[in-house]
């Protein structure tokens, strides 16, 4: 998993999906899970 400060690269990614918990964006990407990703 990355911390990143911009998540839009990611969220174009075939099976990117946005969510948010606890306060926090997450990138979660079931197709391929290299692409996690948490901002803040």
């Amino acid at each position: 998993m990355k911390v990143r400060n911009s998540l839009r690269a990611l969220k174009k990614i075939p099976g990117a999906q946005v969510v948010r918990r606890r306060g926090r964006t997450f990138v979660i990407n079931k197709a391929n899970p290299r692409f996690k990703a948490r901002q803040g």
